[in-house]
Parts: structure tokens; C-alpha cells; sequence
């Protein structure tokens, strides 16, 4: 009697680890159908997640089981079933991301089991379908103009693909959409971190939010610097940066700094245009303050008339210096017509027009 007991139990229990492996097949053999259906563009969506569900119910019998829950297939195919719900249910966020939880958590199983690399191409399926999953539903929620969602997803897609240059700029600019701009610096630096070709115009934004939004020079100025070695061509960036330092009151810092470049790169007509700018800037400022003055204060308004002159004086040879080096810059023609016409210099005002007239439309 004990030998038959014996025997029973262990044809019970090769029984029951045979009927268990056996919910592993099924699991294979579920994918292998889902595979052959999902590809046909008139398989309703319905009967898609329905096979999904029925293959990951295999997975949920076969990890419940002492005996096969240590077998790496069961996980991987639960990662690709429950992957594969993720990218298919567009409608139900809550269940996409509940079955995207049960893809990240299987795989992680599926590596410790995986010893000796006999489901490696499943599981860099099962990868590439939850990075996938994730990045749509990202686009999804800012196709509904859900930012915030579209911000934490596409965040979450770099978590997956730390070189995923598209993503963080997408995450940069959901944070931008609302108005989350440590986030939204935060992710475009990642994007230049990596070396994209938009690394000049992210740059350009980056000194945009932070002056205009942050009211920060110091970190502009900062940033201004690191863009500048990078991209010494980027007469925009030095504009401002010159700007900074006049809203300062320092202007002798913009003139150093310029003279330098400028000596440094004598044939470089967007250095004489930014010097002449120290002086043009200045000017407005003092017409500015001069439009204010009571028409009465007649000494007042004069002296502020001659100061803005003397200015607009200073800075006429270097526009005209950046046009004997390019006849045609159109910051400095641009300029120099406001200057005539303040003036009302009009042979001078006319030649500058005619000029820019010549010049082929943007």
C-alpha cells in the first residue's frame, strides 16, 4: 500500500507539472495564433485583445504553479501578451497600464530565470513592445491635449531608452504646454546632452524661457556660454547676451566682449552689427524716457534729444563697417533705415531702401 501511495503521488505530481507546462504550450501556441490574426488589418480590434486575454490567462495558471512558475517561458510570453494588451487597448488607459505594469514586472522574472539566453528574442519583443506601448500612449494623451499625462508617459518611455532623443524632446515640449518650464529645461538639456542636430534652436529656447519666463540672467547667461562654444556663429545668442550685460549697466562688458570678437574675426559683419546695437539699444532706451517728458520741459526734452544723438553717432560706423564686409546684411540695412528715418535723412534712407528692396524675398 505505501509503494502505491508512493506511486500516486508522484504520478500526481508529474501530472500536475505536465498540466502546468502544458498552460505554457498553450501560451505559446496562443501567441503564435495571436501573431498569424493580429497582422490582418479586418481582424476587429475586440477579437485582438480577446486572444490576448485568453493567452495571458495561460500565463496566469502557469506562474501560479510551484513547478512551472520557474520556467522563463511562462514569464516572457505573459511580458508579450500583457505588452501586446497594453499597445492594443487605446481606449481604456487604466486597463493599458495595468497590463503594462504585468509586461515590466514579468520580464524582470523572465531576465532572473532566463540563464541561459533561450528566450532573449522574446524578451527584447517584450521590450520593444512596452517601450512602444508607452510611447503611444504619450502621443494619445497629447493628441487630447492631456499634457500632463503626455509628460509623465513620455518621461517614463526615456526611463525605458535613456538615448531616446525623441522623447525627452517630446517630454520638454509637454512640460512647455504647461508651463512647467524646470521640466521642460530639464528635458531639452537631456536632448543636447545626446548630441541632437536641434541642439542650436533648443539652446535659443532655453535662453528664451529662462530670461522671459524665470527672470534669470545669471542662469541664462550660463547657459548663453555653454551654446556659444558649441555654436560660435549664433549672432543670436551673442545678441542677447549683450543685451543681458546693458540691462546691467554694463555696457563696457558688451564692448569688451564684442571688440574681442570682433578682432578675433575682423570679416565677421555680425559682430560690427552687435556692436553698433550697444549704442542703437541704448538710444531707444533714451527716446523711451524722452517720450514722457512734459512737452513744457522743453531743456529737459533737448538734453535727452542731444544724449540720444550722440548714441545713434557712436553707433553708425559699425553698421556701416558690417556692410562694407557684407553689402548685403539686413541687420544692419534694417538699422541704419531706422536711424535715417528718425533722421529724416531721406537720400540716405532711400539708398538703404533701395538696397533692401534689391534683396531676395525671405
Amino acid at each position: 500500500m505505501k509503494r502505491v501511495f508512493l506511486g500516486i503521488i508522484l504520478a500526481g505530481a508529474a501530472s500536475s507539472a505536465f498540466a502546468q507546462k502544458g498552460e505554457v504550450n498553450e501560451a505559446k501556441k496562443a501567441w503564435g495564433i495571436f501573431q498569424l490574426t493580429s497582422q490582418g488589418a479586418t481582424t476587429p480590434l475586440d477579437k485582438k485583445l480577446e486572444a490576448v486575454k485568453t493567452g495571458l490567462a495561460h500565463t496566469d495558471k502557469a506562474i501560479a504553479d510551484e513547478k512551472s512558475k520557474v520556467m522563463p517561458e511562462a514569464w516572457t510570453y505573459r511580458a508579450l501578451f500583457a505588452s501586446s494588451a497594453a499597445i492594443l487597448d487605446t481606449v481604456n488607459v487604466a486597463n493599458a497600464d495595468a497590463n503594462l505594469k504585468i509586461a515590466q514586472d514579468a520580464l524582470v522574472e523572465a531576465k532572473k530565470l532566463d540563464a541561459k539566453g533561450a528566450e532573449k528574442e522574446n524578451i527584447t519583443l517584450a521590450e520593444t513592445n512596452i517601450s512602444n506601448a508607452v510611447r503611444n500612449a504619450g502621443v494619445m494623451a497629447y493628441n487630447k491635449k492631456d499634457y500632463k499625462t503626455a509628460y509623465t508617459k513620455f518621461v517614463q518611455a526615456t526611463v525605458i531608452n535613456p538615448t531616446d532623443t525623441a522623447m525627452y524632446l517630446n517630454a520638454g515640449i509637454a512640460a512647455r504646454n504647461v508651463e512647467d518650464y524646470p521640466g521642460m529645461i530639464q528635458q531639452f538639456k537631456k536632448v543636447i546632452s545626446l548630441n541632437s542636430p536641434q541642439s542650436k534652436d533648443l539652446y535659443n529656447e532655453l535662453v528664451d524661457v529662462t530670461l522671459r519666463k524665470q527672470k534669470d540672467t545669471t542662469a541664462a547667461l550660463a547657459i548663453i556660454a555653454e551654446a556659444v562654444a558649441k555654436y560660435p556663429e549664433n549672432a543670436d545668442l551673442i545678441k542677447t547676451e549683450t543685451q543681458i550685460y546693458i540691462d546691467r549697466g554694463d555696457v563696457a562688458k558688451s564692448e569688451q566682449m564684442l571688440n574681442a570678437l570682433a578682432t578675433k574675426e575682423p570679416t565677421n559683419p555680425n559682430y560690427q552689427v552687435l556692436l553698433g546695437n550697444i549704442y542703437f539699444s541704448q538710444a531707444l532706451k533714451i527716446q523711451a524716457d524722452r517720450n514722457k517728458v512734459d512737452q513744457k520741459k522743453v531743456k529737459e526734452f533737448n538734453a535727452l534729444t542731444v544724449k540720444m544723438n550722440g548714441l545713434l553717432d557712436k553707433s553708425l560706423p559699425y553698421y556701416k563697417k558690417a556692410l562694407e564686409i557684407d553689402g548685403k546684411n539686413v541687420g544692419a540695412l534694417e538699422t541704419l533705415k531706422t536711424i535715417y528715418a528718425f533722421r529724416n535723412d531721406t537720400k540716405s534712407y532711400n539708398e538703404v531702401k533701395a538696397k533692401l528692396d534689391a534683396l531676395p524675398k525671405q
